[in-house]
């Protein structure tokens, strides 16, 4: 077996501000309390990637850091429009930083473990690429030895078949994929609810429930 490198892991993610993030929320919630849920995603994502090995962490930002932000966390701004451009110039500064493998993820998954993370990490051993679907129809979680930002370019994004169209483009490109588990991104009020569910110990799940839900 190759010896395993520790990827970088990258986050890309906006500064949680009423009225910006997680708009699909409200209602029911008001735009304080989904930016209060997005802060919180935000806070456990960060959290598990803090705890994961990692050659580097690094937080692709949409805004301005807050005190959510645990310190050994490299922050460079979003660079592009669309989120495929936004995704592509994150890997493409992360790969300038540091080259070797990198494991994307967004915020919208509180109930990810460093376990999932370390798992990402350890496919790209044998692995080109890893590729976590969401529920939605989406992926939560993206990672590739070589990092080529030309493979998420022009990728349909918020799209039904987003994730499935990615899949697509690493295959065509002749990459070998090792897929982990579906997880359900924080979308809907519904979403959160089950989330929360499956990371009762998560921050995501306190805040929600002072909010009464």
């Amino acid at each position: 077996m190759p010896r395993h490198h520790h990827p970088q892991l990258l986050i890309i993610a906006k500064e949680p501000v009423p009225g910006k993030v997680k708009t699909r929320l409200t209602p029911p919630f008001s735009p304080a309390q989904a930016a209060a849920l997005a802060e919180a995603a935000l806070r456990d994502s960060l959290r598990a990637v803090a705890a994961t090995p990692a050659a580097q962490r690094v937080l692709a930002l949409d805004g301005l850091p807050g005190d959510w932000l645990p310190p050994g966390i490299v922050v460079i701004p979003q660079r592009g429009g669309c989120l495929d451009e936004r995704l592509a110039a994150a890997f493409a500064d992360v790969r300038r930083l540091r080259p070797g493998p990198v494991v994307l993820i967004g915020m919208d998954t509180p109930q990810v473990t460093p376990e999932l993370l370390r798992a990402a990490g350890e496919a790209l051993d044998s692995h080109d690429a890893v590729f976590g679907p969401a529920a939605d129809g989406g992926f939560w979680l993206l990672g590739m030895r070589r990092p080529d930002p030309e493979l998420i370019r022009g990728v349909p994004m918020s799209h039904p078949e987003t994730g499935k169209l990615q899949l697509d483009r690493l295959e065509r490109a002749g990459l070998s994929v090792r897929l982990l588990p579906e997880l359900i991104d924080v979308d809907t009020a519904a979403d959160a609810v089950t989330v929360a569910a499956q990371a009762p110990g998560s921050r995501f799940a306190a805040v929600l429930k002072g909010l009464g839900r």
